[in-house]
């Protein structure tokens, strides 16, 4: 059995990734690590999973205490704190699957830029993977340390990736509109996101400043000059799961022929699924599943292509892909753990 660790264990990614290791048969948690709630057990913050874990109790982060007992640690820290407390995982020799923004950018620079902090451990970022485990699969078999993903990046990269990388879509002029659950915004009071401010309510945050929008355009980028999306992301009046509708402006000539030839990049995936022309996925096919699944119509009278794309950002926008890429790192079956199936109800 994989021994593995959560450090920051009490958020939601936390509550996912210890209900994805209890059902998965290679991994066993060994630690639950969390500051703010170190000596209370798991099920006085979430009853559910004491049907899993019984007595089992939070701990402190201790780096020492935790390593010995891990072959691989989660984390989901605030950024910057993150990557400090992975690096000295790293330095004894447990691997690390971070799930803050600290190790998926290949430009320090940006990072910074983007999150307005210091990146404690340069030298690690160099040996990081960006974990968009359709796209990076051979470089996370050999990695110690994984850049997982965003969520709503990766529900625009998977389905844009291909077409921009094949040419049939023009790399200027995209445009990226979200919606997420409220679980996007963490487990954190804020009235934004209680009942009476988010039920029966729909609205945009983040205008031209999402921090998701430098992410998504440093690794849609093939060329020398970083290409540029407008990202508008919104806030739906559901708990979880991201519908994204990407507009994009297609090559010269290109038909669904060259769209579905591009996408035929996925043809043997589980987790990144192309449903074709005319077949736009919806929350309810995806929830509850590690399954990113992308549509797409083509506009023949503006030159266009209107995709729309769906995940669930706790399991393929964060906890569930990080799985993913566990099982690729210890050369595990893929969908060890892994819902394929949403609940649909």
């Amino acid at each position: 059995m994989i021994r593995a660790a959560i450090v920051g264990a009490n958020g939601y990614t936390g509550f996912e990734l210890m209900k994805l290791i209890y059902g998965h048969p290679g991994l066993t948690l060994t630690s639950a690590a969390s500051r703010s709630n170190a000596g209370s057990k798991i099920s006085d913050l979430y009853p559910a999973l004491g049907f899993a874990y019984g007595n089992m109790t939070f701990t402190e982060p201790d780096v020492d205490t935790i390593a010995k007992n891990a072959d691989v640690v989660f984390t989901a820290l605030p950024h910057a704190a993150s990557a400090e407390i992975g690096g000295k995982f790293y330095d004894k020799g447990v691997k690390v699957i971070d799930l803050s923004a600290d190790f998926r950018y290949t430009d320090i620079g940006l990072y910074e830029n983007t999150y307005k902090v210091t990146h404690p451990r340069p030298d690690l970022n160099k040996e990081a993977v960006y974990g968009l485990c359709e796209i990076n699969r051979d470089k996370i078999k050999k990695a110690a340390v994984i850049g997982n993903p965003g969520c709503y990046t990766t529900c625009s990269i998977l389905p844009l990736y291909p077409l921009i990388k094949s040419g049939v879509i023009q790399d200027k002029g995209i445009i990226i509109d979200a919606a997420s659950g409220i679980t996007g915004a963490g487990r954190k009071a804020d009235v934004a996101y209680n009942f009476c401010e988010s039920d029966g309510n729909y609205k945009a945050y983040g205008v031209t400043t999402h921090r998701h929008a430098t992410e998504i355009e440093e690794k849609l980028t093939f060329g020398d000059e970083r290409i540029s999306v407008s990202f508008t992301p919104h806030l739906l009046p559901v708990k979880r799961g991201i519908l994204a509708t990407v507009y994009a402006n297609t090559a010269s000539g290109a038909t669904a022929s060259d769209i579905d030839k591009a996408y035929s990049l996925y043809k043997d995936e589980k987790f990144a699924v192309a449903t074709g022309e005319g077949v736009l996925p919806e929350l309810k096919w995806v929830v509850q599943s590690n399954v990113c699944a992308f549509g797409y119509k083509l506009d023949a009278k503006n030159g266009r292509i209107i995709i729309v794309s769906a995940i669930d950002n706790l399991l393929k926008g964060a906890s569930g892909q990080a799985v993913q890429n566990c099982n690729i790192m210890f050369g595990l079956p893929e969908t060890d753990g892994l819902p394929v199936i949403g609940t649909h109800l």
